[in-house]
């Protein structure tokens, strides 16, 4: 029997893929950023394929995942350790038929945001979710400490982009400083960039106390 706490993280394996999944697909249901870079039609079934490329195609492969509550909270890194490059390039058509009509919003959005990315080697908050029925439980803070505490030991800064207000204030607790506000084009959403360098203190909510990601990084 096993005496792990459920809220306590440990990595992925493919055996946690679904879940998590439907997590990610959940938790970016009714996300900024994805409202307008995903076709509106069948959304939240494109919503999830695009986080599965994410979690299987890259996270599993090129970087590391963490997931909380058997799956229902779940984090995925990409790391200087292996170039995500590959998987982002053989997902590449997939990705394309999953954003569908908002192809060019996409692509807009990504020129956007390129020039305020880091330049130096980091880890990469590539995507984060708590399934919506669990909010509250601190299952956001302890499904991301791993990767912060990872990138720390490392000596490498942790760099992530959101586009919801409310999980700016949620980050800074965990140590992270705005680098940048992004006006998206073609009337999209505020997003912002956040940086976690690894000089950061430990905090309450490092060293584990409960905290809250609301949908989405």
């Amino acid at each position: 029997m096993s005496t792990t706490e459920p809220s306590t993280a440990v990595e992925a394996t493919q055996a946690d893929v679904p879940a998590a999944v439907e997590t990610l697909a959940r938790a970016f249901a009714d996300y900024p950023f994805t409202r307008h870079v995903v076709a509106a039609d069948r959304h939240q079934e494109r919503v999830r394929g695009l986080q599965r490329i994410f979690l299987e195609d890259v996270g599993m492969r090129y970087g590391r995942v963490w997931v909380a509550g058997g799956g229902d909270a779940v984090a995925v890194w990409t790391t200087p350790e292996a170039d995500p490059s590959p998987g982002f390039a053989a997902a590449a058509p997939l990705l394309s038929e999953l954003v569908g009509d908002r192809a060019a919003a996409f692509a807009a959005a990504e020129e956007a945001m390129e020039p305020h990315r880091p330049t130096r080697p980091t880890w990469f908050l590539a995507t984060v979710g708590v399934r919506p029925a669990v909010h509250g439980r601190g299952l956001g803070t302890s499904v991301l400490l791993p990767g912060l505490r990872a990138a720390r030991e490392a000596g490498l800064p942790a760099f992530l982009e959101t586009s919801a207000e409310r999980n700016v204030r949620f980050y800074r607790r965990l140590g992270f400083e705005v680098t940048a506000e992004v006006e998206l084009p073609g009337g999209g959403p505020k997003t912002w960039c956040m940086l976690r360098t690894p000089e950061t203190p430990e905090t309450p909510e490092t060293s584990g106390a409960p905290g809250r990601v609301a949908g989405g990084s």
